[in-house]
């Protein structure tokens, strides 16, 4: 998948965003702990500070009952606010940052943290503050839909707001994060969308103990494989600055 000079203009950001497992060995009520630690080795990183604007490190909520399509087979999502397009690719290539973070991640993470990253042009379609809670949709299309009649189906629906209807409309914030760079296997995704919540009990009124693909706006659904896309409630456990 690729994106335009002239779609690019239109993003308002850049972000790399990690869908993420822990090790194995690790506790999940210790996996934000260890994550945090892990996210404190890139002070040592000039080419980190230069490059990440912004970190905010999200935790599965792990103190509610199972949610209606809500998946508990990951841990974490990071959202990385990145200074251009190029640090997507800077980051993985600066020594520093090979020496001193890298033979970190097997200690929090199942994997290293490159095979699980997604490069995103990030359109923020409600403005509102990064509150405490967000759900993540890591959403994919329909198969017999190309990634440029998807891309060109949902902007289409996004300048009326079609995209904000439903229960899931009434989040604080929302945005849509194109995904903009081939994706590692296992994380073929099109689209994450972020919808913010003040806490987890506003939240879970608007899923009202529904399944969360029945909140979709209609415009959405009818675009996505809705049995391989995958949402994760989170808490943010950490951010910077």
């Amino acid at each position: 998948m690729s994106i335009t000079t002239s779609e690019a203009q239109r993003a308002s950001a850049w972000k790399m965003i990690y869908l993420a497992r822990r090790n194995p060995r690790l506790a999940a009520a210790d996996f934000a702990q260890a994550w945090r630690e892990h996210s404190a080795l890139g002070r040592q990183c000039r080419n980190v500070g230069q490059r990440v604007k912004r970190v905010t490190q999200c935790s599965r909520v792990l103190d509610l009952p199972a949610q209606p399509g809500i998946s508990q087979n990951y841990d974490g999502v990071n959202l990385l606010l990145l200074a251009d397009r190029e640090a997507a690719t800077a980051i993985w290539n600066d020594p520093e940052t090979l020496a001193i973070m890298k033979p970190d991640e097997p200690r929090v993470f199942d994997r290293y943290v490159r095979e699980f990253s997604l490069v995103c042009a990030e359109h923020v379609l409600r403005d509102g503050p990064h509150s405490a809670v967000v759900l993540h949709g890591f959403l994919r299309r329909r198969p017999a839909l190309s990634s440029n009649a998807f891309r060109l189906a949902w902007r289409a629906a996004s300048p009326g707001r079609q995209l904000l209807r439903g229960a899931l409309g009434q989040a604080d914030r929302l945005v849509v994060n194109e995904v903009v760079d081939a994706p590692p296997e296992g994380y073929e995704y099109d689209m994450v969308v972020e919808w913010w919540f003040d806490s987890t009990e506003e939240a879970q009124q608007a899923l009202a103990g529904q399944d969360v693909r029945a909140h979709l706006a209609p415009a959405l659904a009818a675009l996505l494989d809705a049995d391989t896309s995958v949402f994760v409630l989170t808490r943010v456990t950490h951010a910077r600055p």
